[in-house]
């Protein structure tokens, strides 16, 4: 019976279940830090496009990425139940714009098939795979691909500027 629950344990996946563009998403739930409703985000020039700009977080500024962009998706509006995710990326702290955040979800390992050559229109790089829970499909990502190593240096680096422009004063 113990091997049972131990089984149970190593067998599933917990995820945050999202969405973008009607499509319904999932990453695992040990990534993200918090999810928090939209709020004021200052623009950063000389970022990416899919970057909208950096947040203050309870004193800590967080870049701010909207997945829709980075997924070559259409631009919405944020609307009551757009959300930010704040997630770690190899140990840089992003903020990600979803349309919504549904549930955090466990999802058995066997329902987890490998990822079909064209999924949603998203690049198959970010994906782990689609799971299957009741009557619906989830696109799993793998957070630590939706930014490639060199985006991540240039977000690091835009964040760098903008905490040098708040520090003048010290150095």
């Amino acid at each position: 019976m113990d091997k049972d629950k131990q089984q149970g344990k190593v067998g599933e996946e917990q995820l945050v279940v999202f969405t973008l563009a009607n499509e319904t998403y999932g990453i695992a739930i040990s990534t993200v830090n918090e999810i928090i409703r939209m709020q004021d985000i200052t623009e950063v020039p000389r970022t990416p496009d899919f970057v909208e700009g950096v947040i203050n977080l309870r004193g800590r500024i967080v870049p701010v990425i909207d997945l829709r962009k980075r997924f070559g998706l259409e631009a919405a509006e944020a609307t009551q139940a757009s959300r930010i995710m704040v997630v770690e990326l190899q140990g840089l702290t992003v903020g990600m714009i979803v349309d919504s955040v549904s549930e955090v979800l466990r999802l058995p390992t066997d329902s987890i098939e490998p990822t079909p050559a064209i999924a949603s229109g998203v690049d198959s790089a970010y994906l782990k795979g689609v799971g299957k829970w009741d009557d619906r499909l989830i696109i799993l990502l793998d957070i630590e691909k939706v930014l490639y190593q060199s985006e991540q240096e240039e977000v690091a680096a835009s964040m760098e500027i903008v905490a040098s422009g708040d520090s003048e004063a010290v150095q």
